[in-house]
This record gives C-alpha cells, structure tokens and sequence, in this order.
C-alpha cells in the first residue's frame, strides 16, 4: 500500500493481486481473470449483485486503470519509478507500535492516534488497518487486534501539521489490549 495524505491506497499490482515483480504474462492472466469476475455484465448475472462494490462497478475500473498502466512496458517502468520514488520520500523520524497509539470510538470505526512533537498526531482509522488485513474488534469496553494470521505490515503516516512522518509497524502478535475512555 502506498500511503498518500491521511489515505492508504492499494497499489496497481495489490488491486491485480500480484507481486511487483510478476512477468508480463502472469499481470496478464491476472488481469483477464479480475476483469471477467467484475464486468458490470457479467454482475448482472450472478448473485454478487448484493455486493456494493459490485454495483458501483469501482473494482472493474480499477481493474481496467492498473491493466492500462501495468500492461504497457513503458507506463510500467514510469510507474515503478514513481513507487520507488514515493517509498523513498517517505523518510520517518521514528518507528511506533500498534500499543503506541491511543484509541478513541469514533462511531462506526475506531480512530488510532500517536502525538507529534508540534503537538498534532499521526491518525490511522480501524477500516484502514482492516484493508490491511488487521481488523480491530470491540469486546464491551476492550479493543483487539484480529490478524493472527496476517503478515507484518508497515504504513508511513503523516502528521496532520508539520511534515514528519512515522512508521507503524503491524504484526500478527501485536498485544492491543486496550480499554477505551468513555
């Protein structure tokens, strides 16, 4: 994932689901098997229709945007460039834990905060880790981390004022056990 402002968005390989260093072919047969599950047609036809990412036909166009770039060896290229680029931008002043953050109920999704030294915060929400494959859970008044068999992971998150970064670092044994403050 490629972190952009308070946004995490999939890269063009994540949405095909292949490595970065897939062949050709292999971005191909990914790509023709995405494009025929998602076809706004072919949606019609099946009982997927219930999903609301089916109806709004959003996966199959970003299905057909990673295939325009991924499929040509030149807009590949350039696209590579600008992930290396926008890995290398990231630089972070620190590295922090799930345990580091602070959590507060924000309604339908649980907000995770770490201060800064200015005084603002770094901010992930519980959707985004969940897209991540580390869904949170509430039990009553606690919090737990749901990803026992996830990989780590890692996002680069701004803070809201100044230009430092930080690090998250996601595992699978990561021990949030936290009680929210009502």
């Amino acid at each position: 994932m490629i972190q952009s402002g308070n946004l995490t968005n999939k890269t063009h390989y994540e949405i095909l689901g292949v490595k970065e260093d897939a062949s050709f072919e292999e971005i191909r047969a990914c790509y023709r098997s995405s494009i025929l599950s998602f076809h706004p047609d072919k949606m019609l036809t099946t009982s997927e229709t219930s999903n609301p990412e089916h109806e709004s036909g959003s996966k199959f166009f970003e299905v057909q945007r990673a295939w325009e770039i991924l499929g040509d060896p030149k807009s590949r290229g350039l696209y590579d460039n600008e992930l290396r680029s926008l890995r290398h931008d990231s630089a972070t002043a620190e590295d922090i834990r799930l345990e580091d953050l602070s959590i507060e109920d924000a309604g339908n999704v649980f907000e995770l905060s770490y201060e800064c030294r200015c005084g603002d915060y770094f901010v992930i929400d519980s959707s985004e880790l969940a897209d991540m494959g580390y869904p949170l859970l509430k039990n009553g008044s606690k919090i737990y981390l749901q990803g026992p068999r996830s990989l780590p992971a890692s996002v680069v998150l701004p803070c809201g004022s100044c230009s430092l970064n930080v690090r998250l670092l996601i595992n699978a044994d990561s021990k949030l056990q936290t009680e929210l403050s009502n």
